[in-house]
């Protein structure tokens, strides 16, 4: 039901959340690339994208790469690089699928479930002071604004990813 005391937002209101999304992703990704920088100096460049994989690989153990693939929506070239520097690095290692050969399954290495705390680590700590601070309430109406901004197509996939049953939704 429509809440006819609701009004539209402002062309104001909305450019002053997608500006206020910039500065919240900006500084939201400022702590894991410090610890990137910081294993950077120790001579390896690993970026943001490597983050990403650390941290749906840590999430999901036993993920398979075409899954990966389907989380980050980036061609297997891109991937192929970027999975290879973290299983050289030995911060994942890949084995075969029990039921399909083919399949290679992905896990993190102890070096890589470390790693991924440090990357992570700060990024939960930001969060869990925002939801204390703000509530459950508003924790829960920000998390379905999030949601929300996801394509429609994805959505039932994301509720699967971060453990929310699809079919009752967030």
């Amino acid at each position: 039901m429509t809440d006819i005391n609701r009004q539209a937002p402002s062309d104001a209101e909305v450019r002053q959340a997608i500006e206020l999304l910039f500065f919240a992703y900006r500084d939201f990704v400022s702590d894991p690339d410090k610890v990137l920088a910081d294993y950077d100096r120790a001579g390896a460049s690993l970026g943001r994208a490597h983050h990403r994989v650390i941290h749906f690989v840590g999430r999901n153990p036993g993920l398979t790469v075409a899954e990966l693939l389907s989380i980050l929506q980036i061609t297997k070239q891109s991937l192929a690089r970027v999975l290879r520097r973290l299983i050289d690095e030995g911060f994942i290692e890949q084995e075969r699928g029990t039921e399909d050969a083919r399949q290679r399954l992905l896990y993190l290495t102890d070096k890589g479930v470390a790693f991924e705390t440090a990357l992570s680590g700060p990024q939960r700590a930001r969060l869990r002071r925002v939801f204390e601070t703000a509530g459950a309430e508003a924790s829960l109406t920000f998390r379905r604004v999030l949601f929300d901004l996801i394509n429609e197509d994805a959505r039932e996939q994301v509720l699967t990813l971060v453990g929310k049953d699809p079919q009752a939704g967030f």
